[in-house]
C-alpha cells in the first residue's frame, strides 16, 4: 500500500511539473512539448507501479512504453482525436495527433525511472 501512495505521489508530482512548464515555457515551444511528453511517460510508469507494484522494474518500464507508443500509433487512427474534440480526459490520456518526436520523448521519461527502480530494487 505504501509504494502505491508514493507512486501517486510522484505521478501528481510529474503531472505538476508538466503544468508548471507548461505556463512559464511559449506555447507550441520544443521545450513545453517535448517535456509534456516525457513526463506523460513519467506518470505513465508511475500508473503502472501504482497498478502493479511488485512488478520488475525492466516490466514497468516494458508497459508503460508499450502503453505510450501505443496511444502515439493509435493517433495515425484519427479516433483520439475525434475523440478529444468532446473530452479533456480523452485528448490528456490519447492525445490528438501523432507526432514521430514523441516516439523518442517516451523512452526519455521512462529510462531514468526504470533505472532508479532496478538500483532501488537491487539495494533491498
Amino acid at each position: 500500500m505504501r509504494i502505491r501512495l508514493i507512486m501517486l505521489a510522484a505521478a501528481a508530482g510529474f503531472l505538476v511539473a508538466a503544468l508548471a512548464i507548461r505556463a512559464v515555457a511559449p506555447l507550441g515551444s520544443w521545450v513545453e512539448q517535448s517535456s509534456g511528453t516525457a513526463l506523460y511517460a513519467s506518470m505513465t510508469w508511475a500508473g503502472v507501479r501504482v497498478l502493479a507494484p511488485r512488478l520488475a522494474p525492466l516490466a514497468v518500464g516494458a508497459i508503460a512504453l508499450t502503453w505510450c507508443w501505443g496511444a502515439e500509433l493509435f493517433q495515425l487512427t484519427g479516433i483520439p482525436a475525434a475523440l478529444s474534440a468532446d473530452s479533456l480526459l480523452a485528448r490528456l490520456v490519447l492525445g490528438t495527433a501523432f507526432d514521430p518526436i514523441d516516439m523518442i520523448w517516451y523512452p526519455i521519461g521512462i529510462v531514468p525511472l526504470v533505472a532508479l527502480h532496478h538500483w532501488k530494487h537491487r539495494s533491498q
